[in-house]
């Protein structure tokens, strides 16, 4: 009962395989300056497979309203995209703080709220370790690999779950179907917005 998507950076290809995907995260943005050079590509990509498209936002610790107002103007989005933070250990070794993970849930929120869910993207560890407030927004979409497909090592009601990144980083969602995924995103077109 899950149906599968991948989650695309810079470091795919453009014309990433869609065939017997619903879903597809597209990395728009990181920190307060960076903007994913293949993201527009990869939206048309997706959007053209008739996929429902998400986007994400890769989290540094400070400035959080100056990050949430970058993803969202620098994000290819439209209305019923899924939009996601992206909370995890930076490539210096920090992280950004339980409290900056849920002001920008909750700032992204505030500029985009009305027309998309706003959700979590963490590892098993962020989750368990680290959030002290179980505040994932809208939707949490969990990484934990190693376990089988859809069933991560956690009590909290997931959406999403990344297990593996062989050979692109594989997700389930927990839907029947993709059209219960659209209507979930707040869409009834099938997911070509």
């Amino acid at each position: 009962m899950t149906i599968k998507g991948y989650d695309v950076s810079a470091f795919q290809s453009a014309d990433f395989p869609t065939a017997g995907t619903s879903f597809a995260f597209i990395k728009a943005t990181e920190g307060r300056s960076y903007v994913n050079p293949k993201q527009k590509e990869q939206t048309a990509h997706a959007r053209a497979a008739g996929l429902v498209v998400g986007f994400y936002h890769f989290l540094h610790p400070g400035h959080i309203k100056e990050q949430a107002a970058h993803f969202v103007e620098a994000c290819a989005s439209i209305e019923h995209d899924l939009l996601v933070v992206d909370w995890e250990t930076n490539p210096n070794g920090t992280a950004a703080t339980c409290a900056e993970k849920d002001s920008f849930i909750a700032e992204v929120k505030r500029l985009r709220g009305s027309d998309h869910k706003v959700g979590l993207y963490c590892n098993r560890d962020f989750w368990t370790h680290r959030d002290t407030t179980n505040n994932a927004g809208d939707f949490l979409w969990i990484a934990e690999y190693g376990v089988h497909a859809g069933k991560p090592h956690i009590q909290a009601d997931w959406t999403f779950h990344q297990y593996t990144d062989e050979p692109l980083d594989t997700n389930v969602g927990k839907f029947a179907s993709k059209a219960e995924l659209v209507a979930f995103a707040g869409s009834t077109n099938g997911g070509r917005n």
